[in-house]
């Protein structure tokens, strides 16, 4: 089985700490608004929704500013 196009990484202080793989946009993000609200609570958190093919951050959390 190979990974899907999208990846969804909770980091903890620049180490991971979990992360998942899905083909569909719809479910990675549905799976990253979950991460933020089971993982968002810790200290150092972040979650964040990568586009496997391009390399490109599609949203991460906490935003940058």
């Amino acid at each position: 089985m190979t990974a899907g196009h999208y990846r969804v990484t909770v980091d903890i202080d620049g180490q991971p700490l979990l992360q998942g793989w899905w083909d569909d946009e719809t479910v990675a993000r549905r799976k990253f608004t979950a991460w933020v609200g089971e993982h968002g609570d810790r200290p150092g958190a972040r979650v964040s929704l990568i586009h496997e093919g391009s390399g490109r951050v599609l949203t991460e959390w906490p935003e940058h500013s």
